[in-house]
């Protein structure tokens, strides 16, 4: 299926509704009877699903960070100033305004075709997308230089495949148990816990992602103003041998993220976005 996410090309997804875009169709398919299961990009997928559908099963995460696409630069240090960089993500264009003020940022949106052709025609000097989607597609070869989760910090379940069927469904839940990934989920759920628990959406710079070390989950989030100016960072480890631990973890994040402000930036993001958006209706742009 195509969804409206694929089709609107020419504005960000936090200005057309965001991640929804590419669940809603998929869903009212799930609904009907017209597909028995919808896998998704876990990264785009809302934080909170609707009544009657679960995500039945994570599988095992594929590279989460960031990459760095270009036919000239090594790396993002390389790029000369006014070098046009292009994202489609907040996240990663806050992370990009912080470390790297010298150069342009502009939208990227597309397919993954669409993206690429975009770059090689000389609109950008280099783009960022996620390398887990460029290895799944093999296009692995086209990555220049794969970012350090310290220097841009991968969003809630990037990565990660979900598979969402109706709720109801628990043969088909049965069936699809031994593609689910324990550590995988674990890590998902303390990161989207994050997103959840601050009213993350695409138009809010938010970043979450939790790893393994000796037995212990540890997540670390961050919350930003999209130039980058102001980054607020919290991190904690804890053992998560249950779905109840990781969302604890991510509980105890966002809790710290909230102390040093958090819901300021949120607030002031949504805000800003809905009178973007009525302008909008009244200007038929």
């Amino acid at each position: 299926m195509t969804t409206r996410g694929d089709q609107i090309l020419d504005r960000t997804l936090s200005k057309v509704g965001g991640k929804g875009l590419f669940v809603k169709e998929l869903e009212a398919a799930l609904a009907d009877g017209r597909a028995d299961l919808a896998v998704h990009s876990l990264k785009d997928v809302p934080m909170a699903l609707p009544e009657g559908f679960a995500l039945s099963t994570i599988m095992e995460r594929e590279d989460p960070r960031d990459a760095l696409v270009s036919n000239t630069y090594d790396s993002l240090a390389a790029l000369p100033e006014g070098a046009v960089v292009g994202t489609s993500s907040l996240r990663r264009e806050a992370m990009l305004r912080m470390r790297y003020p010298h150069l342009e940022v502009r939208p990227l949106r597309g397919n993954l075709d669409t993206r690429l052709a975009k770059l090689d025609r000389g609109d950008y000097a280099a783009i960022i997308l996620a390398a887990a989607g460029l290895k799944r597609l093999g296009l692995g070869e086209r990555i220049r230089a794969l970012l350090d989760p310290e220097d841009s910090l991968p969003a809630a379940g990037q990565g990660a495949l979900g598979i969402e069927i109706r709720a109801d469904r628990a043969e088909l839940a049965a069936w699809l148990a031994p593609l689910h990934h324990e550590h995988t989920a674990a890590a998902v759920e303390a990161e989207r816990m994050v997103s959840r628990a601050l009213g993350g959406s695409c138009e809010v710079p938010l970043a979450a992602y939790a790893t393994w070390h000796d037995g212990a989950l540890h997540l670390r989030g961050i919350v930003a103003t999209p130039d980058g100016q102001r980054v607020l960072s919290a991190q904690a480890s804890a053992p998560a041998t249950s779905v109840e631990q990781a969302i604890a973890l991510g509980q105890e994040v966002a809790g710290a993220l909230e102390q040093q402000g958090a819901m300021e930036i949120v607030r002031a993001l949504g805000a800003a976005n809905g009178a973007a958006a009525a302008d909008s209706a009244v200007t038929g742009e």
